[in-house]
C-alpha cells in the first residue's frame, strides 16, 4: 500500500542556494538557445497556457518555508495550501512579472481540505487572477501542466496527464493538521517540494487543481515518481469563497463520526479495526452507542480494518444520512448501532 505525503514546502534555508543554482542554469541555457524556433501546434498550446497562467502563480515565503500560490481574484486574494502557511499570520509574496515583492495577510485556513487564502496588503493591481476550470470536466488522459516554484526554482513548469479522478487521499500527517482530499485529481506531472499551492493547468488555460500531495512507498523517503495529487478546482472555489467571505468555512459538505481514533492491531501485528480513543458528546458515534475503548470493525455493509479505510468510507457518505457502525467491546461479539451522520465541523 502506498503512503501519501504532503508536498513539503521548501525549507527557507535551501531557497537561497537553489536560487544561485537557477541563475547559473539560466546563464548556460541562454548561451546555447537557438536563434529561432518554429513551434508545432501542440507546442503552441503549451506555450499559450504558460503565457496565460504562469503570471498568476506566485511564490509564498514564511519564516519556515517557501511554496506557491495562485491569484484567485482581482481583490488580491491568493489561494494556497494550508500546510504552506502553517501558523504564519503574514507572508511574503513574489509575483513572477517583474519580481515584485509584496506582503500578504492570511485571512483564513481550512486544514481538512488543506486550503488557505492570503490577501495582499496594499496595491494588488499588478496581480493577474487565474481562471478556474470546472473540475467535473476533468478527463483521464487529459494533458496538464504543473506550475509553481519547486526547490526554489521560480516559475517552473512540468507536464503530464490526468491519471485518475475521484481519488480519496490523506496527508498521513496528523501532527500537522491531517488533510483528507476528496475527490483528488491524480496526475503524472512532476511535482516537488515548493510546488505546494501552485497550479495544475489544462491546455484551455484554466486551473483545474492545486497540487498538494505525492505518493510514497512504505520504507522509502522519497516521492514515488509520476504519482501526485491535486485538490480539484471546484473544491478550491467552494472553500476559498467561504474563507474570503467570512474568514472561516461555514459549510463543509463532509461527514464525521465524532471520534478520536487509531488503527488497532491484532496479535500478529496486522490491522484489525479502529480503536476508539474518545467519543464526542452528541456525535454520530455516540448516537450509535460507540464508547471509548471500542473497536470499530465495519461501516454499513463494509468491513473496516484501519483508520485510513474508515476515513475513506465516511468521506464517501452524505451528511444527514443514516450510518450503521459495527464494533466490538471487550470480546469477539459484534455490536451495531445506527445514527444520523453529522457534518464535519466548520473551520
Amino acid at each position: 500500500m502506498p503512503r501519501f505525503a504532503r508536498l513539503a514546502a521548501l525549507p527557507a534555508a535551501l531557497v537561497a542556494a537553489a536560487s544561485v543554482a537557477a541563475a547559473l542554469l539560466a546563464s548556460c541555457s541562454n548561451a546555447s538557445t537557438s536563434a529561432s524556433h518554429i513551434s508545432t501546434p501542440i507546442e503552441e498550446e503549451y506555450e499559450k497556457a504558460v503565457q496565460d497562467v504562469l503570471p498568476s502563480v506566485v511564490q509564498i515565503t514564511t519564516d519556515k518555508s517557501t511554496g506557491s500560490g495562485v491569484v484567485y481574484d482581482k481583490h488580491g486574494d491568493i489561494v494556497t495550501n494550508e500546510h504552506v502557511v502553517g501558523t504564519a499570520k503574514t507572508v511574503k509574496i513574489q509575483e513572477p512579472v517583474g519580481n515584485v515583492a509584496m506582503t500578504g495577510k492570511v485571512i483564513g485556513t481550512f486544514a481538512p481540505d488543506d486550503l488557505a487564502v492570503i490577501r495582499v496588503e496594499g496595491n494588488a493591481t499588478t496581480l493577474k487572477p487565474a481562471k478556474f476550470a470546472d473540475s467535473n470536466t476533468a478527463q483521464i488522459g487529459e494533458i496538464v501542466l504543473a506550475m509553481g516554484n519547486p526547490l526554489g526554482l521560480t516559475d517552473s513548469v512540468t507536464q503530464g496527464i490526468i491519471s485518475a479522478t475521484g481519488r480519496i487521499v490523506g496527508s498521513g500527517e496528523p501532527a500537522g493538521g491531517k488533510a483528507l482530499i476528496s475527490p483528488a485529481i491524480q496526475t503524472s506531472a512532476a511535482i516537488n517540494p515548493g510546488n505546494s499551492g501552485g497550479a495544475l493547468v489544462t491546455l484551455n488555460d484554466e486551473v483545474i487543481g492545486i497540487p498538494t500531495l505525492t505518493a510514497r512507498l512504505p520504507g522509502e523517503s522519497g516521492a514515488a515518481p509520476g504519482i501526485g495529487f491535486a485538490i480539484p478546482s471546484d473544491t478550491v472555489r467552494d472553500i476559498a469563497g467561504q474563507l474570503i467571505k467570512s474568514g472561516k468555512v461555514t459549510s463543509t459538505g463532509r461527514g464525521t463520526l465524532g471520534i478520536t481514533a487509531q488503527t488497532a492491531a491484532s496479535k500478529s501485528g496486522q490491522p484489525a479495526g479502529v480503536a476508539v480513543l474518545a467519543v464526542a458528546g452528541g456525535s454520530t458515534a455516540s448516537g450509535a452507542g460507540v464508547r471509548k475503548g471500542d473497536i470499530i470493525v465495519g461501516i454499513n455493509d463494509q468491513d473496516i480494518a484501519s483508520l485510513e479505510q474508515l476515513e475513506t468510507k465516511v468521506d464517501a457518505l452524505t451528511p444527514g444520512s443514516a450510518v450503521t457502525i459495527r464494533y466490538t467491546r471487550g470480546s469477539a461479539a459484534v455490536h451495531k448501532g445506527t445514527a444520523k451522520l453529522n457534518s464535519l465541523p466548520s473551520g
